[in-house]
């Protein structure tokens, strides 16, 4: 008798999540953006938002929960209720502090469940005009010719730009590491000739290249950009040599996977509209795809940063 009954049990939660499913979305989906409002990720996430709500009919509503580099906004999706209505639409740095950051009340890989794949961020190594340099063959011609004398600014420790330095330290490319609190006081310097270049996000870096106040040495993606077509990869220099800072979207882990199919599916149609030629023509590289290749997708990058972060022996605060 007690076997039936938790087959009956069973069999009316699985005809729940079921329900629930099929009638999925029936109010606004809350995509939580970790971050301030006006950056990189907060960007894509409204891009990706109001592009799904037009192709759709139903509302997906970007709400900003800042705090602890990602921390807090992430922690809300992983108390939040199963069911879809709530996820988080971030960047790197959500894998990245975990890895690092010995208090994180959550983990991603056991908390969250992959939903999509958004897109990859290349990012552009560049240099102030007056350091005479002009690709990365230079650059590393210029560290042994003044060796100690290169200074590389980093927006903050253990970001994107931060791992693009380390691993042209780790290609031979004497680099002193500048962290600052925030990109903005780096770009700063750079123009200024206090500090010689740094590596960021393309996005990030647009208004100083159409400006003229930077060089661009080489971008990480493994192929040109359509947006940048004369500017070299970093791994036409050195052999290999690729990076990216990304996003994707997570749920709480245990959310029924109709429901995950169903976001995944409109994420991807996202990806696949008019809004990937806006996109495109802010730097990115658009990475559709199903929930299992950001599942695989993120454990490489997991393997990845903890290397370097082990090797350059990158210490977070």
């Amino acid at each position: 008798m007690r076997f039936r009954t938790m087959i009956s049990v069973t069999l009316l939660a699985l005809a729940g999540g079921a329900a629930a499913a099929d009638d999925f979305p029936s109010r606004p989906v809350r995509v939580i953006n970790p971050f301030p409002a006006g950056g990189p990720s907060d960007a894509v996430a409204r891009l990706i938002a109001q592009q799904m709500s037009t192709q759709s009919g139903h509302t997906y509503l970007v709400e900003n929960r800042a705090g602890a580099n990602g921390v807090i906004g992430a922690e809300v999706v992983a108390k939040a209720p199963k069911d879809g209505y709530t996820v988080v639409l971030t960047g790197s740095a959500f894998v990245i502090t975990d890895i690092v950051a010995s208090n994180t009340p959550y983990s991603v890989l056991k908390d969250f469940a992959p939903v999509a794949l958004v897109a990859k961020a290349p990012l552009v190594v560049m240099v102030n005009p007056q350091l005479g340099v002009k690709d990365i063959a230079g650059l590393a011609a210029y560290s042994r010719a003044h060796p100690g004398k290169l200074d590389f600014g980093v927006g903050s420790v253990g970001a994107a730009g931060h791992f693009v330095t380390e691993l042209l330290k780790r290609s031979g490319i004497g680099i002193n590491v500048i962290p600052y609190k925030g990109s903005t006081p780096a770009y700063q310097d750079m123009i200024g000739g206090q500090i010689s270049g740094l590596a960021d996000p393309i996005l990030g870096a647009l208004p100083f290249l159409k400006s003229g106040r930077v060089v661009p040495l080489g971008v990480t993606s493994r192929e040109r950009l359509p947006l940048m077509p004369n500017t070299p990869t970093v791994g036409e220099t050195l052999k290999g040599f690729e990076f990216y800072s990304w996003y994707g979207v997570w749920a709480p882990a245990g959310t029924p996977k109709p429901i995950i199919t169903y976001i995944n599916g409109e994420v991807n149609k996202a990806l696949r509209s008019d809004l990937r030629e806006k996109m495109t023509a802010l730097g990115y590289i658009l990475s559709p795809g199903t929930p299992e290749d950001l599942a695989r997708f993120e454990r490489t990058e997991i393997i990845t940063a903890s290397k370097i972060i082990t090797e350059a022996k990158i210490h977070f605060e």
